[in-house]
């Protein structure tokens, strides 16, 4: 039974990683997202990891495969707990698939779940802090708290005006 796993490398070598997986005989998939770079006398279309520093392997994850995954060369590790890699959903990995195999523009964004503490970054409340509370899909509610009085209020707000702050 074979299930996907993330696999974390070095900075900047998802492309190699790609490579040596794959000579390997090993299923990979490096999500890339087209975006145009920013040269200084030309622009040019470029090809971008989706979410850098990872791709995925899909595999039995037997002792053996998850060796010769490790000891792949710029490979850091697998993601897990406790040594131990995590399957991640197959659903998860179809959607992805799904999306950049049909060539929908895709944008990453933070990672984001209720209670999180964020910083708005755009819009005409740029550099508020709050926590985020979900009210419906795409629209978020921003609560801003004065502690001293222990009273809040909170506001609606796009979920990409915020970015998670990272302490």
């Amino acid at each position: 039974m074979t299930h996907w796993y993330a696999v974390y490398t070095q900075p900047r070598h998802e492309n190699k990683v790609y490579d040596r997986l794959l000579k390997k005989k090993i299923e990979t998939f490096l999500p890339l997202i087209e975006r145009w770079s920013r040269r200084k006398d030309r622009r040019k279309r470029i090809h971008l990891p989706l979410f850098p520093g990872y791709l995925f392997v899909r595999t039995s994850m037997d002792p053996y495969v998850h060796l010769e995954i490790l000891k792949t060369d710029s490979v850091v590790r697998i993601l897990g707990n406790d040594g131990k890699p995590i399957p991640i959903p197959n659903e998860q990995i179809f959607t992805i698939h799904a999306l950049i195999k049909n060539g929908v523009a895709v944008t990453p964004c933070p990672y984001l779940k209720e209670g999180m503490r964020v910083r708005v970054v755009n819009g005409p409340l740029i550099g508020i802090e709050g926590f985020l509370v979900k009210a419906q899909p795409q629209k978020h509610r921003l609560v801003l708290s004065v502690d001293l009085i222990k009273e809040s209020v909170s506001v609606e707000i796009d979920e990409l005006d915020v970015e998670p702050i990272t302490l």
